[in-house]
């Protein structure tokens, strides 16, 4: 089932009645949304507030609960601590993992990263050919470091001819990159718990001051996805420099884009519920491959 996404930029109070989130703008209820049909809540405004009883219930519906900071730039977010019947033998399973298993986890995963990178350098016209020689060139664990390589060269053709350098306190639109990588993010660690497993827990991510390191391994091959959106804003001549409401509503809609995986087309935040599903039974001994989406060209 596909889930709404609802971003709050004004003073508003969110509380739950009979299953349904309340929203009370100015001491009337203005609307109500089944909680059961809520994916994810940006709270993007101080004067935002919300009820316990709402913040249990959304949890309980494993809901992703986002808040930003005074900038407008995600910064934190809920999660259930509890998302599967499962959960404790799927910890164990996940804690217990054998490191050539985590190695060659990240190999694929790295691979699929740079092949969806291809993907949309080739869609948009652009070379790809040296990304995709580097493909086959990614050992176990990357221990090469062909990420790197990769993205060095993609960065300068995908903005060419704009000089770009993908930093977080770069110029933009690394603003937006930033943006749509935490909506992304969101979706991964959601997808993490449904499918029962810690997102704190990486199999390459290991920052210490970092509180979802596996999100962030499991969402590279779906940064691509992302970085069109914002390749399309840029040709599209919008203000880089502000993230409009346009903007934000334009990248607010990654957890509904289409994807391919498997052959099949999907919305964004199904196909990462089955790349966590497939990740799970990795850990479990029960699979070999985690299954990622490909950019379709």
């Amino acid at each position: 089932m596909i889930k709404r996404t609802l971003y709050f930029a004004n003073p508003a109070k969110l509380h739950v009645k009979m299953n349904q989130l309340c929203i009370i703008y100015d001491g009337e209820v203005k609307s109500s949304v089944p909680i059961e049909d809520i994916g994810y809540i940006i709270i993007d405004h101080f004067g935002v507030s919300i009820s316990h009883g709402a913040l249990e219930q959304l949890l309980k519906n494993n809901v992703s609960v986002i808040t930003t900071n005074d900038v407008h730039m995600p910064v934190g977010m809920f999660l259930p601590l509890s998302g599967n019947s499962e959960q404790c033998e799927r910890f164990r399973h996940q804690i217990e993992v054998s490191q050539p298993l985590k190695k060659q986890i990240w190999r694929q995963t790295v691979k699929a990263k740079i092949r969806n990178q291809a993907a949309l350098l080739k869609q948009l016209d652009l070379p790809n050919e040296y990304l995709n020689k580097l493909i086959p060139k990614v050992q176990s664990d990357d221990n090469t470091n062909r990420e790197a390589v990769a993205s060095k060269y993609y960065w300068k053709i995908l903005f060419d001819p704009i000089q770009f350098h993908r930093n977080r306190e770069g110029k933009p639109p690394n603003n937006l990159l930033n943006y749509g990588y935490a909506i992304l993010r969101a979706v991964i660690a959601r997808a993490l718990v449904s499918s029962g497993m810690l997102p704190m827990i990486g199999i390459h991510h290991h920052n210490r001051y970092n509180a979802f390191p596996l999100a962030d391994d499991v969402m590279e091959p779906y940064r691509p996805f992302v970085d069109k959106i914002v390749w399309n804003l840029n040709c599209e001549e919008y203000d880089l420099t502000r993230l409009t409401p346009d903007i934000k509503r334009k990248l607010l809609s990654i957890p509904t884009i289409g994807v391919k995986i498997r052959e099949e087309k999907t919305p964004l935040m199904l196909a990462a519920s089955r790349t966590t599903a497939s990740l799970q039974r990795c850990f479990r001994g029960d699979f070999k491959k985690i299954i990622y989406p490909k950019l379709c060209c």
